[in-house]
């Protein structure tokens, strides 16, 4: 995955540039900010930082992490603000002196953690919560003739793309489509008032933590 992201960056943000999508990311735009307006944020894997240049001006502080130096990158150079710190790291081992926010957000992240390891990955996250922190995952819905063909799905459930790159490149990517039953069935223990608010592409699920 990293390796995909990290070929993908020059042109990742031409997905935020189809035009039956426009409405729904005005919309959300629009939405998201409010969310985190005088909170700490952990936004894991940050990408070239589209969704953070929204979230920054309302969020007293963020620290941006992706795996991706080459994202990491043009996220720094699109966002010039004190608040936001962009890391290096590895959303399956966040860095034990990160220390503890009172939100968090993940954007086009949850779809590509494995079934299995839903649970892993929001525990992983939750050590870095203060209880009644709000945490938001958005992430895109699969839409036929816009979303890319599923290609394969494996024994443990897992649904996978194939993609092709501008140089030619080809990359079998996982893709997860969950439900709001499986995003509910994920929190359980580790987050209260699990709300799914759906766009004709896109999906936002956020909840509020109860343990850190």
């Amino acid at each position: 995955m990293q390796s995909y992201y990290a070929a993908r960056a020059p042109g990742y943000d031409a997905v935020y540039q189809k035009p039956e999508r426009q409405a729904d990311l005005r919309a959300i735009e629009s939405w998201l900010p409010p969310r985190f307006a005088g909170r700490s944020v952990l936004e894991v894997a940050c990408g070239t930082g589209y969704w953070t240049q929204f979230i920054a001006p309302n969020a007293a502080a963020i620290v941006a992490m992706d795996s991706a130096p080459e994202t990491l990158r043009i996220a720094a150079s699109r966002i010039a603000v004190a608040t936001v710190r962009f890391i290096t790291g590895d959303a399956w081992m966040l860095p034990p002196d990160l220390g503890t926010f009172d939100a968090a957000f993940a954007g086009f992240w949850f779809s590509h953690v494995p079934r299995n390891r839903r649970r892993e990955f929001l525990l992983g996250l939750g050590r870095h919560l203060r209880p009644g922190a709000r945490v938001v995952l958005l992430d895109n819905r699969y839409v036929e003739g816009s979303s890319s063909r599923i290609t394969e799905q494996d024994t443990d459930g897992d649904t996978w793309q194939t993609r092709t790159l501008v140089d030619g490149s080809t990359y079998r990517v996982l893709k997860n489509f969950p439900t709001e039953s499986e995003l509910q069935t994920a929190i359980a223990g580790l987050g209260t008032h699990g709300a799914l608010a759906l766009w004709p592409h896109y999906w936002v699920f956020e909840y509020v933590a109860v343990r850190a």
